[in-house]
């Protein structure tokens, strides 16, 4: 083997020009696979990662409009949630593992020692901040002696707390809500939230939902104390890897259809709210779960895509190979049949060619690799747009490449290797000397 393998490189060497156009094919193929599919994750977990910045895999239930008739009353009544509506799901619901009452206002009055602003707020139960993932980088986030003992206390978001504070540490500062003395107790992170439906994080407020309902009700008067604007429910995580599975069985989630979990939530507020349990329109649902999957089948497809011209451009260095193998077998048909009169055997030639037909195909895959693998390191290296996490190689990219580049200098070498194989000796020699 050691022999075959000397022989073969002795070849190559000697025609460097020719083996090196052949190997620029399949080092261009190896490389377009890497950085192809580099670009791919680093999209999809950019992507993912903003998105789970509203939440992952929850349920966000806020005040809908019948559009059918039910129990003698009209279509078009206004549905409006409350804290009764949490205790329900709470009790009844079979696939919600954690739920949040969410209370939200707008044109609050926000005022500290340095400035003034405007802003949303929202009173919400300590488990909202993990739903939502509010995740704090100064002090601590609510909890739920906050709640139980009415804590005047604020959570801020990141560029609502540069408003107020500037670059201070806003931790354990007064500020005043509408005129009322309120404590913040936390930063919310910089989050690079692009999806919302009351405005962005960063530029918001949260209180605890017992100090918000006492002190910032809801302004309607056809709303009572208990009146909320939307309702956070997340379900269990078997549940929603069946929200997942039907999602992708269905490819959307039909109006008309709504999917089990909002099946069971529009089931279970039907009773109280005597509105028909199959009418999508009388709870406004918004599933992420389906925003999610959606959004993974879009980087599948440009995946395949992306796969299909790597496979197409590895596929293009493959014939070069085979070419270059059967000049090969061509220009050394007198070597042949000299090596078989003087003994060699057709496995040994074929062994011969086929060595050689790889060693191409295997340096030239190496320097893609290489070239792919320092490319995506230095550009990663580089400031990076908002939703991508750059340029990220996986083992199971790498393991393409190497599988498929293997597969293809073996069908690239076998034939012409194999034509070498099957030369006989006497027509080897009268070939050449002709």
């Amino acid at each position: 083997m050691w022999e075959i393998l000397h022989q073969s490189v002795a070849n190559l060497m000697a025609h460097k020009l020719r083996s090196l156009l052949t190997m620029f094919g399949l080092t261009w193929g190896i490389l377009s696979i890497i950085i192809l599919s580099a670009v791919g994750e680093g999209f999809q977990q950019g992507n993912l990662k903003t998105l789970r910045e509203l939440g992952q895999n929850i349920l966000i239930i806020r005040n809908g409009r019948t559009t059918r008739q039910a129990g003698g009353a009209r279509a078009g009544r206004i549905i409006s949630l409350n804290l009764e509506d949490v205790e329900l799901l709470q009790a009844r619901s079979r696939l919600i593992e954690h739920l949040s009452p969410e209370l939200m206002r707008s044109g609050i009055r926000v005022k500290s020692d340095w400035n003034a602003s405007t802003s949303q707020m929202s009173g919400i139960w300590p488990i909202y901040q993990t739903l939502r993932t509010i995740e704090v980088d100064r002090g601590r986030p609510l909890n739920q002696r906050d709640g139980e003992e009415r804590h005047r206390v604020a959570l801020l978001g990141f560029e609502l707390s540069r408003q107020l504070f500037a670059e201070r540490d806003p931790v354990g500062l007064p500020l005043a809500l509408n005129g009322i003395a309120y404590t913040v107790v936390g930063r919310i992170r910089k989050k690079e939230q692009d999806s919302n439906y009351t405005g962005a994080d960063d530029y918001r407020l949260f209180l605890p939902y017992e100090t918000m309902r006492r002190d910032f009700p809801l302004p309607s008067p056809t709303q009572s104390a208990d009146s909320l604007s939307a309702i956070i429910a997340a379900p269990f995580p078997q549940v929603a890897r069946e929200l997942e599975e039907h999602v992708r069985r269905e490819g959307k989630i039909n109006p008309d259809l709504p999917g089990p979990l909002e099946r069971e939530v529009l089931s279970i507020l039907s009773t109280r709210h005597h509105f028909d349990p199959s009418d999508p329109e009388a709870l406004s649902m918004w599933n992420t779960v389906q925003e999610a999957v959606f959004f993974n089948q879009i980087i599948g497809s440009m995946r395949d895509f992306f796969l299909v011209v790597s496979l197409i451009t590895l596929g293009l260095g493959g014939i070069g190979v085979t070419n270059l193998m059967l000049i090969s077998v061509r220009e050394r048909t007198r070597e042949i049949g000299l090596r078989k009169a003087l003994g060699a055997t057709p496995q040994r030639i074929l062994w011969l060619f086929l060595c050689e037909g790889m060693g191409v195909t295997l340096l030239g895959g190496a320097i893609g690799l290489v070239l792919g693998l320092g490319i995506c390191a230095g550009i990663n290296q580089l400031p990076l747009p908002p939703r991508f996490a750059g340029r990220i190689v996986t083992w199971q990219s790498t393991a393409l490449a190497i599988g498929l580049l293997s597969l293809v200098g073996i069908a690239a070498a076998l034939h012409p290797a194999r034509r070498a194989a099957r030369l006989a000796p006497i027509e080897a020699l009268r070939f050449e000397a002709n």
